[in-house]
């Protein structure tokens, strides 16, 4: 079934929307890398920069497989069934059920300290000279952290039933290293042009907010729970993907928009 995820639209539209907001949401990442490698000697900074991205993408597509080979855990654990409701708890729920608390939590969180923070919210690293191995290392570990909702957006963006445990895996595979050939390339225009643009961000974490609701109700759906004999439904994929299009069309027309404001009468004309 993996080679007809080339000739399948919507394959591809969940590959270039992962790969967009893998971008998106790696700006902090970026800044980090960036902090870190100007600890190093300046003939070593391009060297730690990309050997920690390249490190980064493997540990995060190993990340990937351990994840999406517990989300196959689908023998029951326990059920409940009362008069209201009843439901079937099993690894593959709990995983995906925990999966979308974090991305909640996390987006939240997020747009939270950005609404509050008076200053950059670049994160102060408190680091000595150190080697480039020590930085490398560190840099590893940090983008671990980074990588847990990154993973999670890849697998709640992309369906493993509709495209099967190698097809989906192809996708976000082919989605996380073209991200990293990304920052890799583009790391310092990126950041720069999100920085300048915060709300691309914003919108971004809004994104993961809609899919760790997602993720709830497919938790939901894996764990065969029903309500008052209503069963929950899992949200067709299509509806999130037009959402994200949409919004993200709207924020291009506004950025258009601004940029023309900005300009002087004669330049508009």
């Amino acid at each position: 079934m993996t080679h007809h995820i080339l000739f399948n639209p919507e394959a591809w539209l969940a590959f270039l929307t992962l790969v967009f907001l893998e971008v998106v949401l790696g700006i902090d990442n970026i800044i980090f890398l960036s902090i870190m490698s100007n600890k190093a000697p300046k003939a070593k900074q391009a060297e730690v920069r990309n050997l920690g991205l390249l490190l980064a993408m493997l540990g995060r597509i190993a990340l990937l497989f351990g994840v999406s080979l517990l989300i196959k855990l689908t023998r029951p654990i326990f059920s409940v069934t009362t008069e209201w409701a009843s439901f079937a708890i099993n690894g593959q729920s709990i995983i995906i059920l925990l999966g979308g608390l974090f991305l909640l939590y996390k987006s939240v969180s997020e747009i939270h300290q950005k609404l509050e923070e008076k200053d950059s919210d670049i994160p102060k690293v408190k680091t000595g000279a150190g080697t480039v191995g020590m930085l490398i290392l560190q840099i590893l570990l940090l983008d671990l952290v980074f990588s847990i909702d990154s993973v999670l957006t890849a697998i709640g963006m992309v369906s493993f039933k509709e495209f099967g445990y190698g097809g989906a895996m192809a996708i976000m595979i082919s989605a996380i290293v073209v991200t990293v050939m990304i920052m890799l390339f583009f790391s310092s225009p990126i950041s720069r042009f999100v920085n300048e643009h915060p709300t691309i961000q914003m919108l971004a974490l809004s994104f993961l907010i809609l899919i760790g609701v997602t993720l709830l109700v497919e938790a939901g759906h894996l764990a065969h729970l029903n309500v008052l004999g209503n069963p929950i439904s899992e949200i067709p994929k299509g509806y999130i993907y037009f959402a994200i299009a949409f919004s993200l069309g709207v924020e291009i027309l506004n950025l258009k928009w601004q940029k023309k404001r900005k300009l002087p009468p004669a330049a508009q004309s």
